[in-house]
């Protein structure tokens, strides 16, 4: 749906209406700038500037309609890298802050108008806007993440990616301590019964399993290794939400704001740290990795006493 009614979190109290938007929805401070600007977004039903202080409870409104295309843009995409390239496939580390490929409402940078500015031939496979694209890591998340150049590419990988023999790691500070240390969620994960902008465990959802391994204990968080079974849209944060340990900075999904604001995060702490899959053309096992941005490395350095804060 391209308008979403949200209700503030009490941990958005006194929180600026643009930081607001960049956290709830994952979205840039600019896009969240003209959102506002446009008269997209309202509070209780009210328009609202940029620099409005919000009260928990309020009901923040976004119309993400436009009658913009979403035909891919070429735009340059900093800090963007390209992991491992061939004839057939590219793999990049995403930044936070970009989408795979557009969509109704989204302005800002994408993966897909990335590779093109910087002169890559993508498959033409798939919709217009998603061509190429064979899976997606949200706009919050960063990492590894693989585009197909070629025709045979793009069916091989998205037969890996159906048949699950691609191997997806994540890794993810959550809060709290699980237990097991290790485990796994095997729930259905499908759209919120009542807020259209998020998801959640849901008896008619689809397939979803989710394994993970505690790597460090920290007093008040964990770190983790995940590996997905699946890949449902925001899976790895509704599944560990759903254990009452919600990934850190993942304020949609209940994480603790006074948690986030000391460790820095104005987003959750999830990465694709790597990404397995059979070559579409050698066979050959192809294993790329990414390390942590640096928003999350200093967060993590600050749950370990090393960082400053």
């Amino acid at each position: 749906m391209s308008v979403r009614s949200i209700p503030i979190p009490e941990g958005l109290e006194g929180e600026r209406l643009d930081v607001a938007l960049t956290r709830l929805l994952g979205l840039s401070r600019s896009r969240a700038a003209d959102l506002i600007e446009r008269g997209g977004v309202e509070v209780d039903g009210r328009g609202a500037a940029k620099s409005d202080r919000l009260s928990a409870g309020a009901m923040l409104t976004v119309d993400l309609s436009e009658p913009e295309s979403v035909i891919p843009v070429s735009e340059p995409v900093p800090g963007m890298r390209v992991l491992f390239d061939d004839d057939d496939v590219v793999v990049v580390d995403k930044p936070v802050g970009v989408a795979a490929h557009p969509s109704p409402g989204w302005t800002g940078p994408t993966v897909i108008g990335g590779l093109a500015a910087a002169g890559y031939r993508i498959s033409t496979s798939g919709a217009a806007e998603r061509q190429g694209i064979v899976h997606r890591l949200d706009v919050g998340t960063s990492g590894v993440m693989a585009v197909a150049k070629s025709e045979r590419a793009y069916t091989s990988l998205k037969s890996q990616f159906r048949d699950r023999t691609v191997e997806k790691v994540y890794h993810a500070v959550v809060q709290g301590h699980c237990d097991p240390l290790s485990g796994t969620v095997d729930a259905p994960v499908g759209r919120h019964p009542q807020h259209d902008y998020k998801w959640a465990v849901v008896s008619d959802g689809k397939p979803s399993v989710t394994h993970y391994d505690t790597l460090e204990a920290f007093p008040h968080a964990s770190l983790l290794e995940i590996h997905l079974e699946t890949g449902r849209t925001h899976q790895i944060r509704v599944h560990m939400a759903a254990l009452r340990h919600p990934c850190a900075g993942d304020l949609m999904y209940g994480a603790d704001p006074e948690l986030a604001r000391r460790l820095g995060l104005t987003r959750q702490w999830l990465h694709a740290v790597s990404l397995a899959f059979d070559h579409p053309v050698t066979g050959e096992r192809i294993v790329v990795s990414s390390p942590y941005p640096e928003d999350l490395r200093t967060a993590l350095e600050r749950l370990r006493g090393t960082g400053p804060g």
